[in-house]
């Protein structure tokens, strides 16, 4: 259940940025910007006698949350959280768990992410070992039968969320509903991935001596991290792969996506898991990945295969989940990279006789793209419809769309309505296309340049079901 943070009605004038103290709200300017929207300070900090925010401006993505100055608040107008309510939200501050022996848990693989929750100011949680001791007391907690009651569909806020990481859970979505207190910061100044370096957007538990450095260097590879660039160029020398491990299953020209077991590759998947993280809000992340495949599309050139993006999907979902997560790395992103990972997770769907859907709720930028590919995927159809006869109309049925895109009954009928395509007229449904929405089709299908093309696809859908094991 989600707990809100309560403020006093009225905002003070605030004497002396010596009085602002961890949940109080009031306008910052944001950087690159000459805004002043409404922020939460969620941890300050001493730097060589100056003191630092940490701040999280409401109604914006947690992603362009950031450091600031004393320069950078305006101290007129200051929320201050209520007394009888406290600086939180209400959610406990982790515990080490000592297991077995009496001595603290040595961090697993991977952790336990979810949502934002309200802030501490205790400098030994903003790392992953407490969360990873979490993780390690969930799973063995953790039952794997048995229906979950949570609203998978709540929000924080205006932004949807995303489908969280792979991992044990009870019931068919991997949306988390606890905050976590260590993961409301960002924790990774900088990654270097390839020929790229990337400064991430969210929390990820990388280990706690790993986040202290200024850039943590990753093969592009096995995705394995080093602490600087010469532990990386030693590992080059060693590493043998040039590609992801796994099956490349679709190749046209210099895109090629590989088909990864969760538990055949199972530190591979952990580490992609891991750097997904940096980039994905809203997540649960586990280290249990044995029950999901995961496809990752790469560009080629004479150095190897780099990876573009990925998406995973359960062996087996009860909810006709076709991807459970999905991620286009930045440097890619706003280049159809997005929507050609959509567009291979529908061609598997067609080889498997379904229909799919995105694990739901979405995050912003995944929602927009999904919208987007659906509106053009269904627009191409019926564009391309003829009619039976001389002065008839083409017909067509919701449940023939579906068969055609691959697309869930429930996505098509949301994008219709959401595209206003849907008229009641003569006690029958009627879909009118205007000039304009088939200009704007047009137009949008000539700046998609790459498509999947089903020709290059080599791939044979597996039983799970009827598999004693994965």
């Amino acid at each position: 259940m989600k707990i809100d943070m309560e403020y006093m009605d009225d905002s003070t004038v605030c004497d002396s940025v010596s009085s602002l103290v961890e949940g109080c709200r009031l306008p910052v300017h944001m950087t690159g910007t000459n805004d002043w929207p409404l922020a939460e300070i969620i941890s300050i900090k001493d730097v060589q006698g100056s003191k630092c925010y940490y701040v999280h401006y409401v109604d914006f993505n947690k992603r362009l949350d950031e450091w600031v100055t004393e320069e950078s608040l305006d101290t007129r107008k200051v929320h201050f959280p209520r007394k009888d309510v406290g600086t939180g939200t209400g959610v406990s501050t982790p515990k080490k768990i000592s297991i077995g022996g009496g001595g603290s848990v040595p961090p697993p693989p991977m952790a336990v992410i979810s949502r934002p929750s309200s802030p501490v100011n205790n400098s030994e949680l903003l790392n992953g070992n407490a969360v990873l001791a979490a993780a390690l007391q969930k799973k063995m907690n953790r039952k794997r039968k048995g229906p979950s009651l949570d609203n998978e569909d709540s929000q924080d806020g205006p932004v949807p969320l995303v489908p969280a990481m792979p991992g044990p859970r009870q019931s068919g979505s991997m949306v988390s509903h606890h905050d976590d207190i260590v993961t409301r910061m960002k924790n990774v100044e900088m990654i270097e991935l390839g020929r790229h370096r990337l400064k991430p957007w969210y929390f990820a538990p990388y280990p706690q001596e790993m986040v202290n450095l200024p850039c943590i260097y990753i093969c592009e590879f096995c995705l394995k991290y080093r602490k600087s660039r010469k532990c990386l160029e030693r590992h080059l020398v060693k590493c043998n792969l040039r590609h992801p491990p796994g099956n490349e299953i679709y190749r046209k020209e210099n895109i090629s996506f590989f088909e990864i077991d969760g538990r055949k590759n199972k530190v591979y998947a952990q580490n992609l898991c891991l750097l997904a993280k940096l980039f994905l809000d809203h997540k649960t992340l586990y280290y249990d990945t044995d029950p999901f495949l995961f496809y990752v599309m790469t560009v080629f050139d004479n150095r190897g295969f780099h990876i573009v993006g990925y998406f995973s999907k359960e062996k087996e979902s009860t909810e006709d989940y076709n991807v459970a997560c999905i991620l286009t790395m930045p440097p890619y992103q706003r280049k159809g990279y997005g929507k050609l990972l959509i567009e291979f997770s529908y061609e598997l769907s067609k080889f498997e006789g379904k229909t799919g859907s995105p694990e739901k709720p979405l995050s912003d930028l995944g929602l927009l793209s999904y919208r987007s590919y659906w509106a053009q995927t269904i627009l191409e159809i019926l564009m391309s419809m003829k009619p039976v006869g001389e002065n008839e109309k083409p017909q067509i049925t919701i449940n023939e769309i579906c068969e055609l895109t691959s697309i869930k009954k429930e996505d098509v009928i949301s994008t219709l309505q959401n595209l206003n395509l849907i008229n009641y007229y003569k006690g029958q449904y009627i879909i009118t296309l205007s000039k304009e929405i088939i200009q704007s089709q047009y137009k949008a299908m000539e700046t998609r340049k790459i498509r999947i093309d089903p020709k290059c696809l080599h791939w044979t859908p597996k039983d799970w079901g009827k598999r004693s094991k994965w």
